[in-house]
């Protein structure tokens, strides 16, 4: 049964979202069908598609009262709409269904848990919102909240635990067809924790440990929990709240955090080893992973961040996009990331060039705002340079400028010129690993953002940008000399017009302009 709050959410995406031009979105990046996105939710295989939810607010292009937004695809890079699935409309949930994950189950049903929020006034007069975990069940478009939610709520914490800041499960299958989940939470001491619990079912819920702790060293609340085995090795991502910096590994306000380390299952102990950022650009917020069927370990993030979002055009009919989703591997004890292969897919005319950078210059045929770029830098006869600048998304009054000084390994992108009207955050550095005047860059330029893959995918830069799409030159510029090898493809990622397979609609992200 659809609620009077999700028919009214589909209804306003049918009506409305036709008005949203394919041109006015990024070509690759997943944007709201219509109004607010953040955080990824339900990252999932279904059915041999990849599904993605979102919180979304459709109403508005600034965040509201949050329904969950759906996308499936087959690629990861093109995209087509569902119908909203979730809507705050039951009173478990009437301050929003908020961010969570979702799992095929063996019936072939297609289960979401998500974090819903009841909103209460203490009797001080202080209005609380009450977070718990919460069950739905359904076939890909449709999904029924189940009579027992919440599944799990305050009688489920442990000592000490809120059940104010209680929320983001992420949950998997066990080989012996048992589930897990990993909850964020805030502990006594006011900072932040993940509590891991189990089920049979994945409906009815067990506290089981508590996995790690931030004792107020890496921010406060710890958000949008993941955690998985890769290479050996095992893997939390979270995004914590209210961050101070660390030198230029993490900076302040709302940050990512990955902790890479050992698990006993027998005892349900993480020990950590090694620490870092997940991305260190200015947009990249809340991770959610999925291990896909060919066993690649697959992330997404909102490309976005809750201290970067202050500004909004309100003649755009969406804001907020997704990055793109990246392979994950661990490598020497550290997270590496890259473009999933299949944007390669994607690639149109190749261009190449090999030349001795000295002063300002631009090169044949590398231009766009729809790039796939990578640049490798090698020092002439061991005499390291001083600096290398790249600027892109380049017009008579724009640009985005990225400079890497080898001396000190500090890697700098700054988007100041890139048409925002409000001063905030435009800058943020980080320190290369590789200190040797070598360097490879890859790329990815799509209309309104730009990311970084430093050195094979070590780490990470993302952004977002507001400059004009007539701005597309890209100029290089080196202080002293170096030996540039740049190539340069086209991105061409045809979007498909919007079709009916029945009812309800499925939107594709490219919708026709309405008649």
């Amino acid at each position: 049964m659809i609620s009077e709050k999700l028919r009214k959410a589909r209804e306003y995406e049918q009506q409305y979202a036709p008005y949203v031009l394919p041109e006015s979105r990024p070509a690759y990046h997943l944007t709201p069908m219509i109004g607010w996105m953040n955080d990824p939710n339900g990252f999932s295989c279904y059915k041999g598609e990849y599904h993605l939810f979102y919180q979304y607010y459709p109403y508005s292009v600034q965040w509201g009262s949050m329904h969950w937004g759906h996308a499936v695809s087959r690629d990861l890079i093109r995209w087509e709409y569902l119908p909203c699935a979730l809507a705050p409309d039951q009173p478990y949930d009437n301050g929003g269904c908020f961010s969570g994950s979702a799992i095929e189950l063996p019936d072939g049903q297609h289960l979401l848990l998500y974090t819903g929020v009841r909103c209460q006034t203490a009797e001080d007069g202080i209005r609380q919102e009450v977070q718990t975990q919460c069950v739905a069940i359904g076939d890909g478009i449709d999904y029924e909240k189940l009579d027992c939610n919440p599944v799990l709520d305050a009688a489920n914490l442990p000592e000490g635990g809120s059940p104010f800041d209680f929320r983001d499960p992420k949950l998997w299958r066990e080989e012996d067809g048992s589930y897990t989940c990993i909850v964020g939470n805030r502990p006594a001491d006011g900072s932040g924790s993940l509590l891991i619990y189990r089920s049979e079912d994945a409906i009815h819920w067990t506290f089981d440990t508590v996995l790690d702790e931030c004792h107020n060293e890496f921010g406060k609340m710890w958000e949008c929990p993941d955690f998985f085995p890769l290479d050996g090795k095992w893997v939390i991502l979270t995004s914590p709240q209210d961050m101070t910096p660390s030198g230029l590994e993490f900076h302040n306000g709302n940050g990512t955090l990955c902790l890479i380390g050992s698990y006993d299952e027998g005892t349900h102990t993480f020990q950590r080893e090694e620490l870092q950022s997940i991305d260190y650009g200015l947009d990249f917020y809340a991770t959610q992973t999925l291990l896909a069927p060919d066993g690649r370990r697959i992330m997404v993030a909102w490309m976005q961040n809750w201290d970067t979002c202050v500004v909004v055009n309100r003649e755009q009919r969406w804001y907020g996009q997704m990055c793109i989703p990246r392979e994950l591997a661990v490598r020497e004890g550290k997270l590496i990331q890259n473009p999933v292969r299949e944007l390669e897919a994607y690639r149109g005319r190749r261009v190449f060039h090999r030349v001795t950078v000295c002063q300002e210059m631009t090169l044949q045929g590398v231009y766009g705002r729809m790039v796939d770029m990578t640049i490798t830098l090698h020092p002439v006869e061991n005499d390291i340079y001083q600096l290398f600048k790249l600027k892109v998304a380049r017009g008579s009054q724009h640009d985005t400028t990225i400079t890497y000084k080898p001396r000190t390994s500090v890697l700098c992108i700054n988007r100041s010129n890139a048409g925002f009207r409000r001063d905030f955050v435009h800058e943020r550095k980080c320190l290369v690993r590789r200190q040797n005047g070598e360097l490879k860059l890859r790329i990815l330029l799509d209309r309104f953002s730009i990311e970084i893959f430093v050195n094979d995918g070590e780490q990470a830069l993302s952004t977002t940008i507001y400059t004009p799409l007539t701005a597309d030159g890209i100029s290089f510029e080196c202080f002293g000399q170096v030996l540039a090898e740049v190539e340069k493809y086209d991105l061409i990622v045809e979007q498909s017009d919007s079709t009916a397979t029945g009812e309800p609609v499925r939107f594709h992200q490219s919708v026709n302009e309405p008649q």
